[in-house]
């Protein structure tokens, strides 16, 4: 037998460090203060800062589990539950104006899972030169175009000046930066990490350009319902990208956000086709992919996500669920702004309101977030952005504080 002194195959790996959303966790869960809170990850609380099962998926639990038969522990194709991603599918998309034919849709292990199988199906069946993302995007983005070996080039969206979309800018570098077949990833709805969306006007822009350069539009949509609380208004952009008529696409969507579904693991993949034929071919290398990653999606979230989409007193109670979700959240952006108004904290916090969905990107500097850690145990990522699913009624003023003494000891 081998000494186990011997040089290990794996000692020229590199060390690489934990997600920053993790490690922040592990940080957090090491301080033992009273009046600590963390405002790192997309997960949603209620003013208690506990777990939210939202009373629809109550229900649509004991639905499921009740009318469970001996085969509920069997594989599910390899496309995943097709009542699922049927309903996904019309969910997003809204009133279809082309033949469902055209379109291949999949059930994925989430947002991250649909984002994956998308990054390694473009990346085969396009082969674009570059993918472009914006500038900042959600972390694992960067993580998911490199594993498949396509270039990441980034396009302008934060202005830290105004705290808004940096519009021209973006337009501009797409115009003159991008070329044909490159891909573009879109947030459909409440960008993360910044809270701040395209007006209408902008979108439509942005899907002149994709026609004008030759661009493969692929959104992103892990919270629809979330942004506005108005699901059809949180799938404009797809939905008027569709109506074109002029763009195929892909979407990834997840229901860990708007369902509260995290540890299930509930998504789908969606690619809209010119033909029918396209769509046959697709929905064929989408399988086989899917095959050699994890073969068969789980199915109890996907039969819960149904239970509500197909039931219409469930569904129209999601929707509420939905609203108290979305109206807690605009109420605590109220809640900080106005507590750092009061503080008189320096500069203006506008931007904390007029941002959407679970995030906000506030504008703080790496060494304001220290501070707001170190000396008052406020856990925030060192991009300055907040989970404002995490503040309650009970810590705001504490947070605010923190913030305040923070601006006030390093000024930007």
């Amino acid at each position: 037998m081998a000494s186990r002194s011997a040089t290990s195959a794996f000692s020229n790996l590199s060390f690489i460090p934990l997600d920053p959303h993790y490690t922040l966790k592990k940080i957090f869960a090491a301080d033992d203060h009273e009046k600590k809170v963390i405002l790192g990850s997309g997960i949603y609380r209620d003013d208690n800062s506990q777990p939210w099962v939202l009373p629809s998926i109550k229900k649509a639990e004991g639905y499921v589990d009740n009318g469970q038969n001996p085969g509920r522990y069997e594989y599910l194709p390899i496309t995943g539950y097709a009542p699922f991603h049927h309903a996904a599918r019309d969910l997003l998309f809204g009133p279809l104006n082309v033949s469902t034919e055209h379109f291949v849709s999949l059930q994925t292990l989430a947002g991250t899972g649909a984002n994956s199988l998308g990054a390694r199906f473009l990346k085969e069946s396009l082969n674009p030169s570059a993918v472009w993302l914006s500038d900042p995007t959600w972390v694992n983005h960067h993580n998911i175009w490199s594993l498949v070996g396509v270039e990441i080039k980034t396009y302008p969206y934060w202005n830290a000046v105004n705290r808004g979309l940096d519009f021209d800018n973006l337009i501009h570098t797409l115009k003159t930066r991008a070329t044909k077949g490159d891909v573009i990833v879109l947030h459909a709805c409440a960008h993360n990490p910044t809270g701040v969306d395209p007006s209408k006007e902008q979108w439509k822009t942005i899907a002149d350009v994709c026609e004008q350069k030759g661009l493969f539009p692929f959104f992103d949509c892990a919270y629809l319902g979330f942004a506005s609380g108005d699901l059809d208004e949180d799938a404009w952009a797809v939905r008027h990208f569709l109506s074109r008529g002029t763009l195929e696409l892909a979407v990834a969507q997840s229901f860990s956000k708007n369902m509260g579904l995290y540890g299930e693991r509930v998504g789908a993949f969606h690619l809209s086709t010119f033909s029918a034929e396209a769509a046959t071919k697709a929905q064929g290398h989408l399988a086989r992919l899917q095959r050699g990653q994890i073969s068969t999606p789980p199915s109890r979230g996907a039969r819960i996500a149904t239970t509500i989409l197909a039931t219409p007193s469930l569904y129209q109670e999601w929707l509420l669920d939905l609203q108290e979700m979305t109206s807690r959240i605009q109420g605590m952006r109220r809640l900080l702004r106005d507590n750092l108004v009061s503080l008189g904290t320096p500069g203006n916090w506008d931007h904390i309101c007029s941002q959407i969905g679970m995030f906000s990107y506030t504008g703080l500097s790496p060494e304001q977030v220290d501070i707001i850690r170190t000396d008052h145990h406020v856990y925030v990522l060192r991009t300055g952005r907040i989970s404002i699913a995490g503040l309650t009624t009970a810590n705001v003023a504490h947070v605010a504080k923190a913030m305040d003494a923070a601006v006030w000891k390093s000024p930007n």
